[in-house]
């Protein structure tokens, strides 16, 4: 079921009506349990085992780790969770990955074995509930937290529909003192919780879905000839700010779906082209990941705790596992690898540089984001394209400046993504260290009703769309 779509407006007006009516908490709270098992359901019924599954074995580990106290027997029950939790991730995200691999590598060794294709459906959001589920168990075998006392809160916890199959990644310390008191939405939070909504909707559908996606989608999708080096660049950058929108978007519709229910949800983005460094990136882009891959395993590899070269492979081990993460395929991994190695370079440099005067003025402030930002743009190509020789593709197109190659975009989708890049980018600069909802209480009512008028308007224009959110195939 897609936020972006009739049949998600009518779940969540039964839902929101039967959450407000009903005055018992437990019913309340039993209500958006089987709805989020309805929300999953939408997709492919089956797959609600696999939840159900990873519930059942987190709570019950979850709760002999508390009062455990031998080390061996903690470790053989963290070690239950993990095999569970990661094995049903391994086999389904990158079981034909790994089969694939491993068949090419004894061909390589002149072995000739070929293995029968498997046919496995990738569960969507196994990636986040994964991780969502792990960090519980972590968070209590390190004596980060306590367990739930009730199930009841647990498997809302591990199911709440907003955030369920594309996050944010919620910790178990941020929702589970939610679960313990009845929640009600006040005036102010349902509002908001509306605007978020339609603002999480247009970045999907008139932005991603209507504006970009046509750009993005040509350019990747080339490959005959070198492409124009205007076309390339302006592919490129449509689908970073697709990203971004798209991705986004949903964070924002999950934030204020919650919030319309009396629920909070993390922060997954803020400004994030507006970054100055790529620690600062990952300080912003897809927050509740970069400090799952913090908490977890950074830090638990030794962090930088053990001198510059540990600190080093360290950060370059936790991108790659970071770009694994997103998708079995090994253009993921040279995505994560190239961000490791923009963490490794910029650390580096900032261990010679760091004193540096002009770092901290503005001009080197805003010199410094753009070229952060231009070699985001760079890592997108080897996440978006399909294969490495697509990837090398267009990465010559970028800088060839010869004037020749094909070109794709009419004037019109050119227009569309140079206004919409140039807006997003101007947006997160003027809130570099503002929070959305901070900012526009500032602004006069009018202009505050101008823009939600605007972006109800495009939804209207726009409608007849319910395109998938790219994050939904991690």
């Amino acid at each position: 079921m897609l936020f972006n779509s009739l049949s998600f407006i009518l779940f969540f007006l039964i839902v929101i009506t039967l959450h407000y009516t009903i005055r018992s908490w437990k019913a309340q709270k039993t209500i958006l349990l089987f709805a989020s098992y309805i929300f999953y359901a939408a997709w492919n019924p089956p797959f609600v085992i696999l939840l159900w599954f990873s519930t059942v074995v987190d709570w019950y580990v979850a709760k002999s780790l508390e009062n455990e106290e031998k080390v061996v027997t903690r470790r053989i029950l963290l070690s239950v969770s993990l095999l569970v939790n990661l094995g049903l991730l391994g086999f389904f995200k990158y079981g034909e990955f790994l089969l694939e691999n491993f068949v090419g590598a004894l061909n390589f060794l002149g072995i000739d074995f070929q293995a029968a294709a498997p046919s496995i459906i990738l569960p969507v959001g196994i990636s986040f509930y994964t991780f969502q589920t792990l960090s519980y168990t972590l968070d209590i075998y390190f004596r980060r937290a306590k367990p739930s006392k009730s199930f009841l809160d647990f498997a809302l916890y591990v199911t709440f529909f907003p955030q369920l199959v594309a996050g944010p990644i919620v910790r178990a310390t941020e929702f589970l003192p939610q679960c313990e008191e009845p929640r009600r939405a006040t005036r102010d939070q349902f509002g908001w919780g509306l605007y978020f909504i339609t603002l999480g909707l247009f970045q999907k559908v008139v932005l991603a879905d209507g504006m970009l996606s046509s750009a993005s989608d040509t350019v990747f999708g080339h490959t005959d000839g070198s492409i124009f080096v205007l076309d390339a660049w302006l592919g490129v950058l449509a689908f970073s700010a697709q990203i971004f929108c798209d991705f986004a978007g949903y964070s924002t519709c999950a934030i204020g779906v919650a919030l319309c229910l009396g629920f909070a949800l993390p922060d997954n983005f803020r400004s994030p082209y507006a970054a100055i460094g790529f620690s600062d990136f990952w300080k912003r882009w897809h927050m509740t990941l970069s400090t799952w891959l913090r908490d977890y395993l950074y830090i638990s590899l030794g962090g930088n705790r053990h001198g510059t070269f540990r600190t080093l492979v360290n950060l370059m081990v936790t991108m790659l596992i970071g770009g694994l993460w997103h998708g079995a395929s090994w253009t993921f991994v040279a995505w994560g690898a190239l961000h490791g190695s923009y963490l490794v370079a910029e650390h580096l440099l900032r261990q010679k540089f760091g004193g540096c005067s002009w770092v901290k003025t503005v001009l080197g402030r805003f010199s410094l984001g753009m070229l952060t930002f231009f070699l985001v743009c760079l890592g997108w190509v080897f996440f978006r394209a399909k294969d490495f020789s697509s990837a090398w593709l267009l990465m010559s197109s970028l800088f060839s400046f010869s004037g020749t190659g094909v070109q794709l975009l009419p004037t019109l989708e050119m227009m569309q993504v140079t206004v919409v890049v140039v807006g997003l980018l101007a947006s997160h600069w003027y809130l570099h260290e503002k929070r959305l909802e901070h900012a526009m209480q500032n602004f006069p009512a009018w202009l505050v009703v101008v823009i939600w008028t605007s972006m109800l308007f495009g939804l209207i224009l726009m409608q007849g769309g319910a395109n998938a959110f790219i994050y939904f195939q991690f």
